[in-house]
């Protein structure tokens, strides 16, 4: 893996038929060649997997430590310590943190917790009661001691539910603290350990189509390193996701890495985003359905020259995954997938893992986060197979 002290990005392949593209990502900790998947490691953990874990599931690059959770605990002082986040986490590979921008949409919520004003938010330390002012010079500064390969600009998470009013709220907020992230960056545009940070903004506006289009002119005549596409309905709602993506495609600049922020529920919408344009994307889904049992089961087919993960056919699979709590599997010494190569696949069958399940076992958690991560990973690296035929 080579890697320089700068960011660059270079577009590589795109398909023929549709918006999918393969672009190469240099950061001062590696190479990424995309579609990739980040793992989310929001308080400097990817909950149950281990650095080594990460990388045997094939994970080019990580989301590691939320800017809000990283002030609340250890707090900035403990991480500059470390030397950063990749030192913390032991993970010398590529890395993008976030800006504390979705705390902003979800604990603003609870009005005790959070308060919203023009310079940022206001949250109350959920130990200490000590007040946190997340701003754009706050939060640019906290991502330069967490240390990652690609930072956000501070911004508003657009909520669906206050109609255009709130969308235009939040729309103003985020160019507004995107120019002052922005001056807070290019005071420095490195780590505090020396290394090149990416600097990427942040498109809002909500389901409304000409907001969006409004918010990425904006955000790309900041001649930014990246951009990325957030707000509540983006991942929550798929078919309303691809939308979006396509009232933007003929705005994006082709050499800009594309973010999709918080979409991956599972494989398939890895597939759809990719199509639409999305270069890079972040869910906590896959651990999180691995931990409650939901185990991702399907195979990727290849259909009018593109990828659809398709069940098997069998009654004990629901939407691309097996509930692995289920009596069924108590005595079944198949793996998860047939054919998978992931560690948990090659090792161990579906009766272990129901029995670890039902004992509440931490090593059921591990084995099974390894198992989605890495369909997760086989979905982006079946994509660029695909593209590289194409090409």
């Amino acid at each position: 893996m080579t890697s320089t002290n700068s960011f660059f990005s270079e577009l590589i392949a795109k398909h023929k038929t549709n918006k999918a593209r393969v672009v190469k990502m240099s950061t001062p900790h590696g190479e990424v060649l995309t579609p990739a998947f980040m793992p989310v490691g929001t308080r400097a953990f990817v909950n149950h997997l281990t650095p080594d874990d990460l990388i045997k599931t094939n994970s080019q690059i990580i989301l590691g430590g939320n800017t809000y959770h990283m002030l609340v605990n250890p707090g900035m002082d403990v991480v500059h310590a470390a030397g950063g986040m990749h030192n913390m986490m032991n993970w010398q590979r590529p890395m993008l943190t976030d800006s504390g921008g979705y705390q902003v949409f979800s604990l603003s919520k609870n009005s005790t917790i959070c308060k919203i004003d023009e310079q940022g938010a206001h949250f109350k330390h959920p130990i200490s009661g000590k007040i946190l002012h997340l701003t754009p010079q706050t939060s640019i500064d906290a991502q330069k001691i967490i240390g990652a390969d690609i930072i956000m600009a501070f911004d508003e998470c657009t909520p669906e539910n206050g109609g255009r009013a709130a969308a235009e709220a939040a729309l103003e907020r985020t160019h507004r603290w995107l120019l002052e992230s922005i001056a807070v960056h290019e005071q420095n545009p490195n780590s505090c350990y020396g290394f090149r940070q990416a600097l990427f903004g942040i498109i809002q506006g909500g389901s409304f189509s000409d907001l969006r289009e409004q918010s990425a002119e904006f955000v790309i005549k900041q001649n930014l390193d990246g951009i990325a596409i957030g707000g509540e309905v983006i991942g929550y709602d798929m078919p309303k996701t691809l939308e979006i993506l396509d009232w933007l495609a003929p705005q994006l600049p082709e050499q800009k890495v594309r973010y999709t922020m918080g979409v991956g529920l599972g494989p398939q919408d890895l597939l759809d985003v990719v199509a639409h344009g999305a270069d890079i994307f972040d869910c906590v889904a896959p651990t999180r359905n691995a931990r409650h049992g939901s185990l991702y089961h399907g195979q990727f087919v290849e259909v009018d020259g593109w990828l659809k993960f398709a069940n098997q056919s069998s009654s004990t699979e629901e939407g691309g995954r097996i509930q692995i709590k289920k009596s069924i599997y108590a005595k079944d010494d198949k793996p998860i997938l047939e054919g998978c190569e992931c560690h948990t696949c090659q090792h161990f069958s579906r009766a272990y893992l129901h029995l670890l399940f039902k004992q509440n076992s931490s090593l059921y958690c591990q084995l099974a986060c390894v198992h989605n991560v890495y369909l997760m990973q086989l979905a982006c690296d079946k994509m660029r197979k695909v593209m590289s035929k194409n090409n």
